[in-house]
């Protein structure tokens, strides 16, 4: 659990951030989002999904992922 309270855009940003840096070096346009794609994605989802998506638990942290990911 988070010490910290983030925001929507906060864990959006970070998410993209990550999505980014995963994709840098193995982009598939016929396979993966675009980016703009990917964000659009994300807006719809709620500040529970957002969490979810970032695959964080008690072995690696909200914290740290938006700390690794900001």
């Amino acid at each position: 659990m988070s010490s910290i309270t983030y925001t929507r855009v906060q864990l959006i940003d970070a998410l993209c951030h990550e999505y980014d840096y995963l994709c840098h070096d193995d982009f598939d346009p016929d396979v993966d989002m675009s980016p703009a794609d990917y964000r659009a994605s994300l807006d719809v989802l709620s500040y529970d999904q957002l969490v979810a998506d970032t695959d964080t638990d008690d072995g690696y942290t909200l914290d740290e992922f938006i700390a690794n990911h900001s």
